[in-house]
């Protein structure tokens, strides 16, 4: 449509006259002075951190059965699991699932402290009613979209030392993928499943990959010796397939 200026009304006047009635005076692009920030800019990148030298751990995930026979009295252990994580002033992770993370969820929320949930769906719609997952022990849910095989890995590069409790197949895929990255490892020894029977599997893998594993029956206990091994030195192995190492268990 060819635009005709009223007479005595030039094409460029007539845009004006456009844009004064499309904007307010003060969101005018035509009239808005540059304000440039002058506050203070922080750096890019702090040029003196050494994530070498660097023990404060940050989170811990928690990673166990979904569903399945749950004994109630290993429920209670993983939600006090959560408080012990809460109360060491760390982030918990967990795959934002039912069952024994669940539980640790709770403890870590009635405990005051951050619970992050990263989830295999792509939306909270999905996660309820695809997953009939829970969403009110969470701060946050990370939606990932990557089903609950994808999620494993996202769980694991999350979490600065990880926790097994209980669990079946999803929960030895876990532990799998923090052996293979060198990962410190806490397990939650009577808590049946696969933690139980880890202390055999482990020998029969054959591969020396710098993880660590940490045997213990008290949740509280659990948490302070693996922090304790983690800040003794193993926050300087990166977590990525490392080939050197013993492969010790605690």
């Amino acid at each position: 449509m060819t635009v005709t200026p009223p007479a005595g009304r030039s094409l460029v006047r007539l845009e004006t006259a456009v844009m004064q009635e499309r904007y307010s005076g003060g969101d005018n692009p035509t009239r808005q002075e540059l304000r440039p920030y002058t506050g203070d800019v922080a750096q890019d990148l702090d040029p003196d951190y050494d994530p070498e030298n660097d023990p404060t751990v940050r989170s811990i995930g928690v990673m166990g059965a979904a569903g399945g026979d749950l004994d109630p009295e290993v429920r209670s252990r993983c939600y006090e699991l959560g408080k012990a994580v809460a109360q060491a002033g760390c982030v918990l992770i967990t795959g934002a699932c039912p069952g024994l993370p669940y539980d640790s969820a709770r403890g870590a929320r009635d405990a005051g402290g951050l619970s992050v949930g990263i989830s295999p769906a792509l939306s909270r719609s999905e996660h309820v009613k695809k997953y009939e997952s829970p969403v009110d022990a969470y701060d946050t849910i990370i939606y990932t979209g990557s089903g609950l095989m994808g999620r494993e890995v996202h769980n694991i590069h999350s979490s600065d030392i990880v926790i097994i409790a209980g669990g079946r197949s999803g929960t030895l895929g876990e532990f799998c993928i923090a052996y293979d990255e060198g990962k410190l490892i806490g397990i939650l020894a009577q808590s049946g499943g696969m933690a139980d029977q880890l202390q055999t599997i482990v020998p029969k893998l054959g591969k020396a990959t710098g993880s660590q594993q940490i045997y213990e029956a008290d949740p509280h206990r659990l948490v302070e010796r693996c922090i304790d091994v983690y800040r003794a030195g193993h926050f300087r192995r990166p977590s990525t397939f490392v080939a050197e190492g013993s492969g010790e268990k605690a």
